[in-house]
């Protein structure tokens, strides 16, 4: 009569690898989530931070200088204002990743003002996070 060792040696090999190839997938699939869960909180963050900018301008009736004073922003002018943030979405010093910006547009509408708001990751390839546009009534003179 033969031994079933290497039978039984083989079988427990044959398993080994079977729950070797299912822990590979579980990790890949894990890695991938966590992956898209960091994009989607970056995302969340982009759009709070792009409705602050918004709200700030309309309620400064389209006043640039005023909101970038009020928001903190480094880089402002009359039509366009710029704020960068850190990984942590606290205003970067050397460490920025992720920029904000607002620009004046055009409108056809008399007494109403427009601006575009937009967020971008610049830690890749700049992928843009979010964009808003934003109006407001202005004073007619």
């Amino acid at each position: 009569m033969r031994s079933k060792a290497p039978l039984v040696m083989m079988e427990q090999m044959v398993m080994l690898l079977v729950f070797a190839l299912a822990a590979a997938l579980c990790l890949q699939a894990f890695v991938r989530s966590d992956a898209q869960s960091k994009h989607s909180e970056a995302r969340d963050r982009a759009v709070l931070q792009a409705q602050t900018v918004a709200e700030t301008l309309r309620a400064c009736g389209g006043d640039f200088i005023q909101a970038a004073e009020l928001l903190g922003a480094e880089q402002y002018d009359e039509d366009s204002l710029l704020l960068a943030y850190a990984p942590d979405w606290t205003p970067a010093g050397e460490t920025m990743r992720y920029l904000l910006g607002a620009a004046r547009q055009e409108s056809d509408v008399d007494g109403l003002g427009r601006a575009q708001v937009w967020v971008r990751d610049e830690s890749g390839d700049g992928a843009e996070l979010f964009r808003l546009d934003v109006a407001w009534q202005e004073v007619l003179s």
